[in-house]
């Protein structure tokens, strides 16, 4: 399996989509699938009856899975890159394509 180029924490921009150009952080990661979940972005929401647990019932929102394909890391001037792999210093790390710069921890 190639290693994950988007990671849980990583700050992304929608390519495509009704959600098309919002940013967003990842908030969970799921590489078997190729998913990713990012906060605020691609709202799916539920209508739920009254139960004795939630009396009131109404609309409950969440963040569906959206194809990894459809997101891109954001650099730090708000512009989507692609992410390669290079060793420093022994240790592979993920760097910006168009900045060159270290991206996540």
């Amino acid at each position: 399996m190639a290693a994950a180029k988007i990671k849980k924490g990583d700050r992304v921009i929608v390519l495509s989509g009704k959600d098309k150009g919002k940013t967003g952080e990842v908030t969970q990661a799921l590489p078997r699938d190729g998913k990713v979940v990012v906060s605020g972005v691609n709202v799916a929401v539920r209508h739920t009856k009254p139960t004795q647990g939630d009396p009131q019932g109404g609309l409950v929102r969440s963040e569906a899975p959206m194809h990894v394909s459809k997101v891109a890391h954001v650099t730090a001037d708000g512009k989507p890159t692609r992410v390669r792999f290079e060793t420093q210093d022994g240790k592979k790390v993920r760097v910006a394509v168009k900045t060159g710069e270290k991206v996540g921890g």
